[in-house]
């Protein structure tokens, strides 16, 4: 079988996507990716280009409303799919499913696929103003888009739910829970914990809806009477309309309380290099970097926020807090100041859970069995 999976941002189909196209590679299928840019990620094409994959150039805007520019990639995407002539459609994040099915459906791909990784800004945050607008042209956009899926993947029960209360999912589109995209818990090893100061760490890119200003909240006022602890975070800037302004980030660091990074290639190092891993988020599909802590033995700290609350077990492999509030938030992370003899504890369970819910080989064997596509598998213990 062809399957081409259609992306927003080239380096995705390589750190999020990587194992599924492994996974399809080593069943016998042929793989076609696409994603704007993907020809200029250099690393990202080598990589795909290496295992066989096809890759194409799109013309898509990751974020924004501008009508003529959405028309104009959907029928240029419309053409490359008649061209290449997949088996089957797969597309994840917003514009990708959106306009991916609907150029799927144009080009007469026989099996069509929703991956909903995440519900995004236009179902995150308080709903008012530009995002309002938004919210609304997103539901209608996917109601008329999922008309035309055959089958539609979520990382969550809540989202599944919402999109079934609101009326997004057609009758004719089934739907399937998985348990997130996974972890490789092969690349994702535990690391033994630093024997200095205790460090926090959030890796996010630089959005409000992260959690962002709780975890520099909190950090600012625990810094302050614990100055043998430090709190790092790891995230680069983003054109999406919640972005937190880079002066803001830069304030946070200057005044010595947020330990910034930016942008990396590997979050190994940083969190081998930390003890404990946050992520205040107000909405996710399933938090990949939080499974990639687990993985690597840490303890979590997140929230009772659909997507977070999925990932561990509170009060055993970490603490879930409400969302925005930075108060739960302080009071989480002193428990692991007052009592360190918790980390090593809870980042054990964690790596268990991972093992044992999370496995990205797993998960992947889940979405190709739902497809036709897979081979039999047989299940290992990475820690043996």
């Amino acid at each position: 079988m062809k399957v081409f999976i259609l992306a927003s941002l080239p380096s995705s189909l390589v750190n999020f996507r990587g194992a599924l196209i492994l996974s399809l590679l080593d069943a016998g299928h042929q793989v076609e990716v696409a994603a704007p840019g993907l020809t200029k990620d250099k690393g990202s094409a080598q990589w795909l280009n290496a295992r066989g994959v096809i890759c194409h150039d799109i013309k898509l805007s990751r974020t924004g409303l501008n009508p003529l520019s959405d028309l104009w990639s959907l029928i240029l995407l419309s053409r490359l799919l008649r061209a290449q002539k997949p088996d089957i459609f797969l597309g994840y994040t917003i514009k990708p499913v959106i306009w991916g099915l609907f150029a799927a459906r144009l080009a007469h791909v026989p099996k069509r696929i929703a991956l909903m990784t995440g519900l995004g800004y236009a179902f995150t945050g308080q709903h008012r103003g530009k995002r309002v607008l938004i919210q609304w042209v997103a539901r209608r956009l996917y109601s008329k888009a999922l008309q035309f899926a055959h089958l539609a993947f979520f990382q969550n029960p809540d989202d599944q739910a919402d999109f079934s209360r609101l009326g997004l999912l057609p009758v004719t589109c089934e739907s399937m829970v998985l348990r997130g995209s996974g972890v490789d818990l092969a690349t994702f090893t535990p690391a033994p914990f630093p024997n200095d100061k205790i460090r926090f760490l959030m890796i996010a890119r630089l959005l409000g809806d992260k959690g962002l200003r709780e975890y520099a909240t909190a950090a600012q006022q625990l810094a302050h009477r614990n100055p043998m602890v430090e709190f790092h975070l790891i995230g680069g800037t983003d054109c999406n309309p919640d972005s937190v302004p880079l002066a803001e980030i830069q304030s946070w660091q200057a005044a010595g309380f947020i330990h910034w990074d930016g942008a990396v290639q590997d979050v190994r190092p940083a969190i081998a290099a930390a003890h404990v891993y946050v992520l205040p988020s107000y909405r996710e599909g399933m938090p990949r970097s939080v499974l990639e802590a687990m993985a690597m033995g840490r303890p979590i700290i997140t929230t009772f926020a659909p997507g977070c609350r999925e990932t561990i077990v509170d009060g055993e492999s970490g603490f879930l807090i409400p969302i925005r509030n930075s108060g739960a938030l302080i009071q989480a992370m002193q428990r692991f100041i007052d009592a360190p003899d918790l980390i090593p504890t809870f980042g054990a369970k964690a790596r268990l859970r991972a093992i044992e819910i999370f496995d990205v080989h797993a998960i992947n064997h889940a979405m190709l069995s739902a497809l036709g596509l897979a081979r039999e598998r047989k299940a290992q213990d990475p820690d043996q």
